[in-house]
């Protein structure tokens, strides 16, 4: 804003307020006016119009007791149409705001714990400016915004909500963890039980198998030497077979030493042995 030869200018978002011996007479808008001095008129200051932002930090307490300190960002302008009022009632806007601004926000957290006072920011922000519009319209001031932009609990009650948290995850990890190692054991047993199922009955068809052979075996001896019982041809066959099991024990390298009873007489229970064992498993198949 200049001064010369009586003229006065007046910058863009900004009015002036014209006096003429000390007594209000006028809002001067942006331009170029002229203000004859030697009449007595003066201008007594200017106000912004533009939009300005006050950050007001305040310490306060939540139902449980936790002390924490509340940012409040106002955003606020001076009313052209009221500039007068805006200009004369208010020698300090910004502590005015500020004084209400504590006022709300010590009223309304004091009701809320520590965590409905984070859910609830907008509900904190809305009271404040309600009851900022209301107080600053009668000052010639709009509010344009109230944002509540953080809360803030002591140090060390953001470390323990901190703790809090972490051991809440760690306790759902673990869960899912058992859960996850819990699946792997039940299907871990189903495996087992489907292979042991399965090994059974290959057990089964082996000896079927092997009575079978057997049978046919008899049969043919029995056809093609006559006079000869089945028990005769069932005692030669497990003979061999006993011997032929000798020979691959004496013939392997790492073979580990069996000791068993061995003569004449040793293989006659060793075949009555074998035979029993191999009629019940054929009982046993069917």
């Amino acid at each position: 804003m200049g001064n010369l030869l009586c003229c006065v200018q007046v910058d863009q978002s900004t009015v002036a307020i014209r006096e003429r011996f000390g007594k209000y007479e006028e809002v001067l808008e942006p331009g170029c006016h002229c203000l004859p001095w030697f009449l007595g008129a003066q201008v007594a200051g200017s106000l912004s119009l533009r939009l300005q932002q006050l950050d007001v930090r305040c310490e306060t307490k939540t139902k449980d007791n936790v002390f924490v300190n509340v940012v409040a960002s106002i955003q606020y302008r001076a009313l052209a149409d009221k500039a007068s009022d805006a200009f004369y009632k208010l020698s300090n806007t910004r502590s005015q705001i500020q004084a209400y601004v504590f006022d709300v926000i010590r009223a309304s957290v004091p009701k809320l714990n520590l965590d409905d006072a984070f859910e609830q920011k907008n509900d904190i922000a809305k009271a404040v400016e309600d009851e900022l519009e209301k107080a600053m319209s009668a000052y010639g001031f709009e509010i344009v915004q109230t944002l509540i932009v953080d809360i803030e609990p002591d140090e060390h009650v953001k470390r323990a909500m901190n703790e809090i948290n972490a051991a809440a995850r760690l306790r759902v990890a673990a869960n899912e963890k058992a859960e996850a190692e819990k699946i792997l054991q039940i299907k871990r047993a189903e495996g087992e039980a489907e292979a042991k199922y399965l090994s059974g009955l290959g057990i089964a068809r082996q000896r079927q198998a092997i009575v079978d052979g057997l049978r046919d075996s008899v049969l043919g001896f029995s056809v093609n030497v006559p006079g000869t019982t089945a028990k005769d041809v069932m005692d030669m066959v497990l003979v061999t077979q006993y011997f032929d099991t000798m020979k691959d024990i004496g013939a392997a390298s790492k073979s580990t030493s069996v000791f068993i009873p061995h003569g004449p007489g040793a293989v006659r229970d060793v075949a009555s042995q074998i035979r029993n064992g191999l009629l019940q498993g054929a009982s046993s198949s069917h």
